[in-house]
């Protein structure tokens, strides 16, 4: 009998707690996040990182794509500068020898020193008899190089026509750079 009053009693005392509401005590505390806040947490982040890495992406293609253009240009200005610099300077055109004739070099006669131009290895160099220099620069090659003499037969205008295409070595989006230049030059008159 012992056991059925202790019995009834805890469940009188049970009832009394339930009724009072004191047994179960919630704690509405926010010291952490809860896994909803930190998906969505993790979702917002994951969108700005797209957004960030394609303008990222972006930034980068242009500047390939500036710098191969740039490079190409450069070099080109620069060799043509000083072809029209030699030329000026020059006494006589030695290759090609006669008019109308075309070759992949060319030799003209600066004070008394024989300026060849050529191309080797994707390089325009100069080659003064002492030292072989490249004309373009690293970051392009250069192709399709070739001089044609034009002029009359009795020598005052002696001209070459000058062709030749340069490719940046930097590749874009859309491939690589090419640029054709073409100039024609004459002797200066004596």
């Amino acid at each position: 009998m012992k056991t059925i009053q202790i019995v009834k009693l805890l469940n009188c005392y049970i009832a009394k707690l339930i009724k009072n509401n004191t047994t179960i005590k919630q704690y509405n505390n926010h010291n952490g996040f809860t896994i909803v806040e930190l998906l969505m947490f993790m979702g917002l982040l994951s969108i700005m990182l797209v957004i960030l890495t394609g303008i990222f992406v972006s930034a980068l293609d242009v500047q390939l794509e500036s710098e191969a253009n740039s490079s190409v240009q450069q070099d080109g200005n620069y060799i043509l500068a000083k072809l029209s610099g030699d030329m000026h300077k020059a006494t006589n055109i030695s290759i090609p020898s006669s008019l109308g004739g075309s070759a992949t070099n060319f030799q003209v006669v600066v004070g008394g020193v024989s300026y060849t131009y050529n191309v080797n290895s994707d390089n325009l160099e100069l080659n003064d008899g002492v030292s072989a220099d490249a004309l373009n620069s690293y970051n392009s090659s250069i192709s399709n190089f070739s001089a044609t003499r034009l002029g009359n037969s009795g020598k005052v205008e002696d001209t070459l026509k000058i062709n030749f295409t340069l490719t940046s070595k930097t590749k874009k989006n859309t491939g690589f750079e090419t640029k054709d230049f073409e100039t024609t030059l004459s002797l200066r008159r004596q």
